[in-house]
């Protein structure tokens, strides 16, 4: 699992993919409900699929030896629908992936994954098939979303992607990465601190 989580400004992604095929995945399989009672995310990753990998017994695409370590799933239509639940992508990211590619997502489910720096870029269902089968062909190449220009390609291949203007906005400024932004702003929010005579009084009386 790739424990390098997104930060700041995300204008490309390379690394090697793999495909989940299906229409209608729903977050209730990323995640299964019992695990939303977790303290924190951190071991939702060795969950992600938890149900569907037991009944496939190893065969499903989180579990084959080819897919671990890649970063990049291309799945089909309406991914990620069903509830809105934040564990999902947080599942999905623990694993190791950094960008999903498909038909479609559903909205909340694209909204929590822009939250978290993945990028959800979509194309034609027949330039999605074209994608699968060229991972599946080959499933040590390297590819390389260039976020600039929409595209992710190898060394003989490119897929135009699609991406809205203000998601695609965020990702490539970093103002996705709220965190990031706060921190950058150190001297600001002490210099607000400081202005502020009912938060200094507050301090000197502690």
């Amino acid at each position: 699992m790739n424990q390098k989580f997104p930060k700041g400004e995300i204008k490309s992604i390379q690394g090697r993919s793999f495909t989940m095929k299906g229409d209608d995945i729903d977050t209730d399989r990323i995640i299964p409900a019992r695990f939303l009672k977790c303290v924190s995310f951190s071991a939702l990753g060795e969950q992600v699929f938890a149900d569907d990998r037991k009944e496939l017994k190893g065969n499903h695409p989180f579990d084959l030896d080819q897919n671990k370590g890649a970063n990049i799933l291309v799945v089909n239509d309406n991914f990620g629908c069903g509830s809105s639940r934040e564990h999902a992508p947080q599942a999905l990211m623990r694993w190791g992936i950094r960008l999903i590619i498909g038909e479609s997502f559903a909205e909340i489910f694209f909204g929590n994954c822009l939250a978290l720096g993945i990028p959800c870029l979509t194309a034609s269902k027949e330039e999605i098939v074209n994608l699968q089968n060229l991972v599946e062909k080959n499933n040590n190449q390297i590819w390389d979303c260039n976020l600039k220009n929409l595209s992710i390609s190898n060394q003989k291949e490119t897929v135009k992607l699609i991406l809205d203007e203000g998601p695609h906005n965020m990702l490539y400024s970093g103002k996705w990465d709220a965190t990031s932004q706060l921190l950058d702003e150190e001297e600001k929010i002490n210099k607000t601190f400081n202005n502020l005579p009912y938060l200094n009084n507050f301090k000197q009386q502690i």
